[in-house]
């Protein structure tokens, strides 16, 4: 099963797998990630909670990021997504970053600090999610496992 060109996360019997699987990738490229409004206004989501986040919700999907888990609270906004290997964290938050401010500021103009169409402070703050050893085990069993089988074809 298939969604947005990705495997499903899913395994075969249904229970969540925490990777992602492709024809020759496996992974699970999870990042909690933390944002701010410029100028840190107190009062800036008061009531625009809920747009703002169907606009970030459609840009990840756009990227074929899963925004798994989200928070907008007063002063910031806090995420929680898995990248696929093929895009870096830096470049998805420039997206992000980037055509959410856009996204927001047509559809609230009254939000505009002076003439220039800033809304986000520079930067982000970003941290990986550690594997455990577990999951590293199987990985490596399974692959061993495959590469049995192929072994096996080829003769």
């Amino acid at each position: 099963m298939r969604r947005n060109g990705f495997a499903s996360p899913f395994s075969s019997k249904g229970a969540r797998c925490p990777w992602v699987s492709l024809s020759h990738t496996r992974w699970d490229c999870s990042y909690p990630v933390i944002f701010i409004p410029k100028y840190r206004r107190k009062a800036f989501f008061t009531g625009i909670r809920k747009e703002i986040g169907e606009i970030l919700r459609r840009l990840c999907e756009y990227k074929s990021v899963e925004l798994v888990k989200g928070s907008i609270r007063v002063d910031h906004v806090q995420i929680y997504v898995k990248i696929p290997p093929k895009l870096s964290v830096s470049e998805f938050m420039g997206d992000l970053k980037w055509k959410s401010a856009l996204m927001i500021l047509d559809r609230f103009p009254q939000m505009k600090p002076g003439r220039r169409r800033h809304l986000w402070a520079s930067g982000y703050y970003v941290s990986t999610v550690g594997v455990n050893k577990d999951v590293i085990k199987k990985y490596i069993e399974e692959h061993e496992e495959a590469d049995i089988i192929d072994d096996k074809a080829s003769q």
